[in-house]
C-alpha cells in the first residue's frame, strides 16, 4: 500500500501509526506482498519453502502469476545460497513491478 500512495503519512492520528511511521522512515520492512511467476502448473496457497526454511506464503495464482507474502531478508539469504524458492513442489521466481521503490532479491522485471 505504501508503494501505491496508499498510506499518508502526513495525515494525523490512525491506528497502526506508529508502526508505519517506524517502516517508511527506517524503510525497512522485512516482509512485503511481492509478484511471483511460475512456468509449470499453478501449485497451491502455502508455504514458500528455500531448502528446509520457509521463507514466506503463496497466497493467491491465475495463469502463471500470483502474490507471495516473502520476508526479503531470508529470499536474500536463500538466492545467496543458491536456493530455489519451491511453493507445492513448484520452483516460483520473484517478479518486480517497475513500479516499486524496493529492491527485491533475484528479481526480475515484469513484462
Amino acid at each position: 500500500m505504501d508503494q501505491l500512495a496508499g498510506v499518508d503519512f502526513d495525515k494525523g492520528c490512525y491506528v497502526g501509526q506508529e508502526v508505519v511511521s517506524r517502516v517508511e522512515h527506517r524503510a525497512s520492512a522485512r516482509s512485503r506482498v511481492v509478484p511471483i511467476a511460475y512456468d509449470e502448473f499453478a501449485p497451491m496457497s502455502g508455504p514458500v519453502m528455500a531448502g528446509e526454511k520457509q521463507v514466506g506464503h503463496l497466497t493467491s495464482t491465475a495463469k502463471g502469476r500470483g502474490l507471495a507474502l516473502l520476508r526479503l531478508d531470508r529470499v536474500a539469504d536463500a538466492f545467496a545460497a543458491g536456493l530455489p524458492l519451491i511453493c507445492g513442489g513448484v520452483a516460483i521466481r520473484v517478479v518486480k513491478p517497475n513500479w516499486t521503490r524496493f529492491s527485491i532479491p533475484g528479481e526480475t522485471a515484469a513484462p
